[in-house]
């Protein structure tokens, strides 16, 4: 009985503690265990979360990251290796099998070493393009640490990141100074709609080797805000990819540095809470929208019930009202969602292409959730109809809903009587007018008195 209550209560500690909305088994890939202690606080943030942590090297014989035809992980961290490769159970495919079957991936970079072609290589396929160079790293002689870098210029120091634009929410939020030493660069094709930048550089920043004394101009591979620091992408399936540039900022050492910017003052680093919302987000503790009850039926006067909740047939200028009710995951809670822009959330009513394109307002709000609802006339088109609600924005996971009901035409005895119509008055007038004409002949026809037999019509001599 008491193993009984034990395993109970430690399945029911472990459901409060998993904050990640998708699991909480993580497993890290670090090549060299010694390098493990650089990052005690970032694994013990990751702990103290509610993470399950599995450290593995990538030449280890027992990794892999599927069991029995499913995934052995929910989450997987890389940090850079030392070798060329990844070893051969994270092979690019592999790792985007793991990302196609909704497992999250945070990768980290760093600009001390070249990257591997099999880092590359993955990184191709989500349309992330490294510096050909991969010996590159970013440097900027206006935004670095003039206390870690005063020569080289390599540490640089950049402001936490704001909205991208106003329909975007984001999800990073705050005040402060980022440290990031050694950012490996990165560039964006602009071919994917999945993929978003997170932190750009500076426009007085640019990547070279620095083996280089004194950079040529066409050494120069990218400058200014075509570097970024932060890259995400997230699937089609809502699994997320995010790329880090440089892993040295989620050292213990950055995390409680000070840091001075030239001509400034010297200001603490953020890098801590960075991380916590950058692996947040990577492994779906926030942005995760939930979609609750759905309800579309015809619209009634205020307080009364609908005869019939989701019907399957409507008729032909019907007034319909749709509503859906949506939640988003915040750390460890759900909370109900608010759009960034009034006119962002939109349903759709199709059949081949849209008839309706309505915004959704929201209407009702609960503890967990927002309700968002819109009114409108069916089209004068008969047909195998669409609700449709598709609401993909980058940072938030993806939201598809498709509900499918007939609309039919009128039935013989829902038409208009023909006194109802004031365009047929002239036609009702026409039709009478002809039948009064008609019965005023007959009767004139039946009551005309014929001419008598005696009349004799005289002949004329």
């Amino acid at each position: 009985m008491r193993w009984c209550l034990a395993f109970f209560l430690a399945y029911f500690l472990a459901a409060v503690n998993a904050l990640s909305s998708s699991g909480s088994r993580l497993l890290v890939i670090l090549e060299d265990a010694a390098e493990k202690s650089l990052y005690s606080t970032l694994w013990a943030d990751l702990e103290g979360r509610g993470y399950d942590l599995s450290f593995e090297s990538p030449k280890s014989d027992d990794l892999s990251l599927f069991q029995h035809g499913e995934r052995a992980y929910d989450h997987l961290l890389i940090l850079p290796p030392k070798s060329k490769g990844l070893g051969p159970a994270l092979t690019p495919k592999n790792i985007l099998e793991f990302l196609n079957t909704d497992g999250n991936i945070l990768l980290a970079l760093s600009g001390k070493s070249s990257t591997s072609s099999a880092i590359n290589s993955l990184l191709l396929e989500a349309d992330i393009h490294l510096s050909p160079d991969r010996s590159a790293v970013v440097v900027d002689h206006f935004n670095y640490d003039t206390i870690s870098a005063a020569e080289k210029h390599d540490v640089l120091l950049l402001p936490r990141p704001g909205p991208l634009r106003p329909d975007i929410k984001p999800f990073f939020d705050g005040e402060g100074v980022l440290a990031l030493p050694r950012i490996a660069p990165q560039t964006l094709g602009s071919d994917s709609v999945l993929v978003a930048p997170v932190l750009h550089a500076p426009a007085t920043a640019y990547s070279y080797n620095p083996r280089e004394e004194i950079p040529a101009a066409e050494d120069i591979q990218a400058t200014g805000s075509q570097l970024n620091a932060v890259s995400v992408m997230q699937a089609r399936n809502s699994a997320r990819f995010a790329v880090l540039g440089s892993v040295e900022a989620l050292e213990d050492k950055w995390f409680s540095a000070t840091v001075k910017a030239p001509g400034g003052k010297k200001t603490p680093t953020v890098n801590r809470e960075f991380a916590k919302q950058l692996t947040a987000w990577a492994f779906k503790e926030t942005g995760v929208l939930k979609v609750g009850a759905i309800e579309h039926h015809l619209a009634t006067q205020d307080g009364e019930a609908p005869a019939e909740l989701n019907p399957k047939i409507y008729r032909i200028k019907n007034e319909t009202f749709f509503s859906i009710e949506l939640s988003e995951y915040v750390y460890d809670k759900w909370v109900p969602f608010e759009v960034p822009a009034a006119d962002d959330l939109q349903l759709e009513f199709t059949m081949l292409s849209p008839f309706h394109r309505l915004s959704l307002q929201p209407t009702r709000r609960t503890e967990t959730s927002t309700v968002f609802s819109t009114q409108f006339v069916t089209p004068d088109q008969h047909g195998i109809f669409s609700f449709r609600v598709n609401y993909k924005r980058p940072f938030l996971t993806n939201v598809e809903e498709k509900h499918e009901v007939t609309v039919r035409h009128f039935a013989h005895d829902e038409y208009p009587r023909s006194w109802a119509i004031s365009g047929g008055w002239v036609w009702i007038a026409g039709l009478w007018s002809v039948i009064g004409g008609f019965l005023v002949f007959v009767i004139v026809w039946l009551y005309s008195e014929p001419a008598s037999k005696g009349a004799q019509i005289k002949k004329t001599q």
